[in-house]
């Protein structure tokens, strides 16, 4: 069988099922980032004579030429109005835009994509259309939604605003060691909610989430979940329907993609029974001055002109992922998560602390580093000097950081054109962040 870093396929397999991965996975060749880097064009270009070593993708990832290709493509020869013309290239607009929407269905094994797949802008916005579209149909004074305490402010601030407006209570499964979650009151916390939200992977501790105690235990409730997996579909393979879970948002533009869409897929029988979420052109199938009859699913929550161009990179994006196989972008980046974690630790012992997992079978490849007596956004600044990219601040994650005890963490995140010279160029800047402050 084959092994990745001394564990067999199987065991991983077993590790990642839990989180919502396919839990037969078979990796092909492993992946040479040096070669998948001259697919990047902005990785090849330097910055005051070095290489640019780009360690930021959990905020956004870059875009490889295959994407950029195929939405220059789409403007140049096809462009124009999707659903409303007749004439050919509106109809071929309206074609590969609805192609998109399918190939995206297939990456995520949406039952039906052509009804379950709602574009959105980004992840954010999928996020919030479940809160005021099927929060404020059905929740109440007196009804809770249980969240936790490492979720992104889009998966909290949306819930905030609707308890504030309807007085629903909200709970939280809370942190619990090495930035996992104490899952040991579940069963309390679950009981008497309508709804579980919980991100599938934490963008400050790279925290992979054990989805099916929480999925069953919500459903047992009788609980509708929903998943944020923006940090989770970019890096592992991705199931709605092994999964289990009743709504999921993820982001185009962590995952190759453009910026300006995200995704929301929704179990058919829910988003047909919810209203409208924005009003509008496209979202209609009658208007009349007294009222307006909704356009069947998705159509009646994609109100106005929708990201045609952006659909279209998506789609190309979850092509050039799928040429490699979730299951090899997953293995790569959990080697290189061990090697970085070993590398750090390593160079700068006690100066640094990484917050999160320390198994990597346990995480992804997000390190919020807290290094000794410098301020985070220092420790980038330093790195930039150095043409190593992190991002520094608060991660949209503010209630964790105050459970943290930090005011910021110094981010780095890995993906799949990332390899052990960029993990050396960034423990060689931190030893340069660390004498420049002491």
């Amino acid at each position: 069988m084959a092994t990745l870093s001394g564990e067999t396929l199987s065991e991983r397999a077993a590790v990642d099922g839990r989180v919502g991965a396919s839990a037969s996975l078979t990796v092909s060749r492993p992946l040479d980032p040096q070669r998948i880097r001259e697919d990047f064009p902005i990785l090849g270009r330097p910055q005051d004579g070095r290489r640019l070593v780009y360690l930021d993708s959990a905020a956004s990832s870059q875009k490889p030429i295959q994407v950029l290709d195929a939405m220059d493509e789409y403007y140049r020869t096809t462009h124009a109005n999707v659903h409303r013309g007749v004439y050919r290239i509106a109809e071929e607009a309206t074609a590969r835009y609805e192609a998109a929407r399918a190939r995206v269905g297939r990456f995520v094994h949406a039952p039906e994509p052509s009804r379950e797949i709602v574009f959105t802008k980004n992840v954010t916005e999928a996020l919030n259309l479940i809160a005021y579209s099927w929060g404020r149909a059905n929740l109440g004074p007196g009804d809770a939604v249980l969240l936790t305490e490492i979720e992104h402010h889009a998966n909290l601030v949306p819930w905030q605003i609707l308890a504030a407006e309807r007085g629903v209570e909200l709970r939280f499964i809370p942190l619990g060691a090495e930035g996992e979650l104490d899952l040991s009151d579940l069963e309390r916390l679950v009981a008497g909610v309508k709804l579980v939200g919980v991100t599938m992977c934490s963008n400050v501790l790279g925290t992979l989430v054990p989805m099916e105690p929480i999925v069953a235990a919500a459903h047992a409730a009788g609980a509708v979940v929903v998943a944020d997996a923006a940090q989770f579909a970019p890096h592992l393979p991705l199931d709605v329907s092994a999964l289990g879970v009743d709504f999921l948002g993820f982001t185009g533009h962590k995952m190759l993609g453009p910026t300006g869409i995200g995704v929301l897929w929704g179990r058919a029988a829910l988003l047909e029974a919810m209203p409208p979420f924005l009003g509008g052109g496209e979202m209609i199938t009658d208007v009349c001055l007294d009222g307006f009859t909704p356009a069947e699913l998705p159509w009646k929550f994609e109100a106005g002109t929708p990201p045609i161009a952006e659909a279209i990179g998506l789609a190309a994006a979850v092509d050039y992922l799928e040429t490699f196989g979730l299951d090899a972008v997953r293995a790569h980046e959990r080697a290189l998560t061990a090697y970085a974690l070993d590398r750090l630790r390593e160079d700068h012992g006690s100066r640094l602390r990484i917050h999160g997992p320390s198994d990597p079978a346990r995480r992804s490849g997000v390190l919020s580093m807290a290094l000794e007596g410098v301020h985070p956004h220092d420790v980038s600044q330093v790195l930039d000097q150095h043409a190593v990219c992190i991002r520094a601040g608060h991660h949209c994650a503010k209630p964790l950081m105050r459970l943290l005890g930090v005011g910021a963490t110094a981010r780095a995140s890995l993906y799949l054109y990332n390899d052990r010279d960029d993990v050396d160029a960034l423990s060689a800047a931190l030893g340069d962040a660390i004498r420049f402050f002491a």
